[in-house]
């Protein structure tokens, strides 16, 4: 089988004495000894890249992103600290990707371990690109007919709006977020806001589920992967609008 992206990574990262690849944030980070000395991220809240992240000495930033900015650039977050952001899909020869994250690990590995390295890696070049449906996970025929059927729903409110949330699309009632839609390990999730008490019922139902950070704030999330029942829907939409709606969007809606 042909070498995609994601494999051509894994094996220049785990290819230095005991690196790991451990789960950060939805992406893959190679550690060694519990420091990343590599972060991969793929299409990271929509910016479409695909790329690695790598710690880099005071300089190596400035340099690499004036002098190449077709293959570098200073990522998100990590990149006021001196990170390195590495695209893979640009045409950047494998070796010279090879060659970041060597740098990047000896940054970060003991020097007994970084002092014993021999020659760096040369792979074969992967012959696939990013599965489609991992770079975004939202573009599949169904998962689109469903956000089409969620957001006529949301802009049927007064005042209500779309926008994009770490990449993802959420509709707002004025300027409040009522409503989220994210596909996550290929399953496809609404977010409404139905308060704590309600939560509690809903839980006892598989497919709901209180989530992370939102979830103590009355937020539940509703699995619309294998089944998609718009009455539910509509009922959760209805209910977080009106939390989250001004008195004069509700009687507009009421009236309407």
């Amino acid at each position: 089988m042909p070498k995609s992206i994601p494999e051509a990574v894994r094996e220049i990262c785990l290819s230095f004495p005991e690196a790991e690849e451990k789960p950060s944030h939805g992406s893959p980070d190679f550690r060694v000894r519990g420091k990343a000395f590599a972060s991969f991220v793929i299409n990271h809240h929509g910016d479409g890249r695909v790329a690695l992240w790598l710690p880099a000495r005071p300089g190596v930033q400035r340099h690499f992103t004036a002098d190449e900015p077709a293959y570098y650039f200073v990522p998100p977050y990590v990149g006021p600290r001196g990170w390195l952001g590495v695209h893979l899909n640009k045409g950047l020869h494998w070796d010279d990707v090879a060659k970041r994250v060597r740098e990047a690990y000896e940054l970060v590995a003991p020097t007994s371990l970084s002092a014993a390295l021999g020659n760096t890696i040369r792979i074969k070049p992967p012959a696939k690109d990013v599965d489609p449906e991992v770079f975004d996970p939202l573009n599949t025929p169904r998962t689109k007919k469903v956000l089409i059927q969620i957001r006529q729903r949301c802009l049927a409110f007064p005042e209500t709006s779309e926008g994009l949330q770490f990449g993802t699309p959420m509709w707002r009632a004025g300027k409040k977020t009522f409503c989220t839609v994210h596909r996550y390990r290929r399953r496809l999730c609404i977010q409404c806001w139905v308060g704590t008490e309600r939560q509690v019922a809903m839980t006892f139902e598989s497919r709901y589920r209180v989530p992370a950070y939102t979830g103590a704030n009355g937020w539940i999330e509703l699995d619309l992967e294998d089944e998609v029942n718009l009455a539910e829907v509509q009922e959760l939409l209805n209910i977080s609008y009106q939390h989250f709606a001004l008195q004069r969007m509700l009687k507009a809606w009421r009236s309407g």
